[in-house]
């Protein structure tokens, strides 16, 4: 059985942050159902590959759900909306400040028509202080959270990273406090409010960062390749430092194309292990009790030393080649990924992150995969829905109208846009 079969969730998050979230849900076995204004999510044709066909922006992040298109801003559709909050265990939304309020929908007025009903709600900066009514987006996250500011070499701009950190990552925090707000509601009979604002779900991925803010008013930072020092106020930009205990850096390997890397960790366990293997090689036979590279404190004092030895060794090999090496002597490192790189593997393929799946408008497309294996009850992808597809399903299944009354609806423009007034 599906792990969150029985529970039905009303989706009206559009774009990512919130997508993320229900479709993950849905994937658990949840029933999202969609909730759609009769133009559809604006994604559905953003950055569009495949003409008059739903866009691979909307297909990846809405799989698993069923699609439902409703006026809100008729009276019959605003009834429509009511009547599936009384049927939902969850409600989420991720519009602007003061929209669903405009409408009528205040968290309060969603409780007192369904008590028991969770109401999910992303916000770029929260419902609360002087940032509350800012428009944010992916890169304003990064920007305001703290990742920016300590994402690039020190010398240069500030970077955004290419994790979607912002919106995915707030869908996933989103996810977390949804699934404990029902728990508590099964427990209690009593619903809540779940906010998640993308600037502190961003903060909250920077974490470690914060340690290192602190640790910066009592010491240096030695495991840093750049200069530190007490006091020094902002935590620096430190490139491919690992930013960790262990030392660790991006190594450039043959063809020295542009993700020709392998990322390497030089734990102290392995370091007699890894100087032996490619001191010889480099000209430094005795590497492993140099002084200069002798002990963590001297290597951490000279990594520019470190990382200069293993590119000079890493010139004759592949990024796989230098990774076959180090594995056997338990050297932590990975190569630099590349999108076709995953798409291609053969890892990726066996754990099902990367699933083919078929469409109606676009054809065959692939999808990333569920990334929490669940053992009794895995996922099963399924592709997203058309805008509108599953209206009358869910009007006669999920809330028992007839078909007179669902024909009555669509006659008073509940579930279409008004007709256009002539100019």
């Amino acid at each position: 059985m599906e792990a969150l079969k029985g529970v039905r969730i009303l989706d009206m998050t559009h774009v990512q942050a919130g997508p993320t979230c229900s479709q993950l849900l849905a994937w658990m076995g949840a029933d999202v159902i969609k909730f759609e204004p009769p133009q559809g999510d604006a994604t559905r044709g953003q950055l569009r590959d495949v003409p008059n066909a739903d866009s691979l922006y909307f297909t990846m992040l809405n799989c698993n759900k069923r699609s439902i298109t409703v006026n809100m801003k008729s009276n019959e559709g605003k009834l429509v909306f009511v009547d599936l909050l009384k049927t939902c265990d969850i409600m989420m939304e991720n519009f602007g400040p003061g929209v669903l309020e405009r409408l009528g929908f205040t968290w309060e007025k969603i409780h007192e028509i369904n008590p028991k009903i969770v109401v999910g709600s992303i916000k770029g900066f929260g419902s609360s202080g002087p940032y509350s009514d800012f428009k944010a987006y992916e890169n304003v996250a990064q920007a305001m959270g703290g990742a920016m500011s300590t994402t690039g070499v020190p010398d240069g701009p500030p970077f955004v990273t290419g994790a979607q950190i912002g919106d995915s990552g707030t869908g996933l925090h989103l996810a977390i406090g949804l699934l404990a707000a029902l728990h508590q509601a099964n427990r209690t009979g009593q619903g809540q409010y779940v906010e998640v604002a993308m600037m502190d779900g961003v903060m909250n991925l920077c974490r470690v960062k914060f340690r290192d803010h602190q640790r910066l008013t009592r010491q240096s930072l030695a495991e840093f390749s750049v200069p530190t020092y007490q006091n020094m106020g902002d935590v620096p930009r430190a490139g491919n430092d690992s930013g960790g205990g262990q030392l660790g850096n991006a190594i450039h390997c043959k063809p020295h194309g542009a993700n020709d890397w392998l990322y390497v960790v030089v734990q102290e366990a392995v370091w007699a292990d890894l100087a032996a293997r490619i001191g010889p090689d480099v000209g430094v036979p005795d590497l492993a009790t140099d002084p200069r590279v002798a002990t963590i404190a001297e290597r951490r004092k000279n990594q520019s030393l470190v990382w200069t030895l293993l590119n000079k060794f890493a010139e004759k090999y592949t990024k796989r080649e230098l990774m076959a090496i180090l594995n056997p002597i338990d050297v932590p490192c990975g190569p630099i990924m590349s999108t076709t790189d995953l798409a291609t593997d053969e890892h990726v393929k066996g754990r099902d992150m990367w699933v083919e799946l078929d469409h109606p408008q676009r054809g065959k497309w692939f999808n990333v995969g569920m990334p929490i294996k669940l053992s009794a009850s895995p996922a099963k992808i399924e592709r997203s829905p058309l805008l509108g597809e599953h209206t009358d399903d869910v009007l006669k299944n999920v809330l028992g109208y007839d078909d007179a009354k669902i024909a009555s609806l669509k006659g008073a423009g509940a579930f279409s846009a008004p007709p256009k007034k002539a100019a």
